[in-house]
């Protein structure tokens, strides 16, 4: 299961798991889309290609919850 992280480690912006716009790489590096674009869809931490996050429906959010953590680097 995805962990979900719940912001951009580029600038921050948050990542609703229940919304589009998220990328990760492999590792679940996680970027929104402007910065995953100015990255041209590569992953700076470990040189993988940033995909499309998928959405976590709402009606599993509880059961699943996403995580809390955040990973921004300035």
């Amino acid at each position: 299961m995805l962990e979900m992280r719940p912001d951009c480690e580029k600038c921050g912006a948050d990542l609703p798991a229940d919304a589009p716009g998220a990328f990760i790489c492999s590792f679940e590096c996680s970027f929104c889309a402007p910065c995953a674009e100015g990255l041209d869809d590569i992953c700076p931490n470990c040189g993988s290609e940033l995909m499309d996050r998928p959405v976590r429906p709402a009606h599993l959010l509880a059961q699943y919850p996403a995580s809390t953590e955040r990973t921004y680097k300035p």
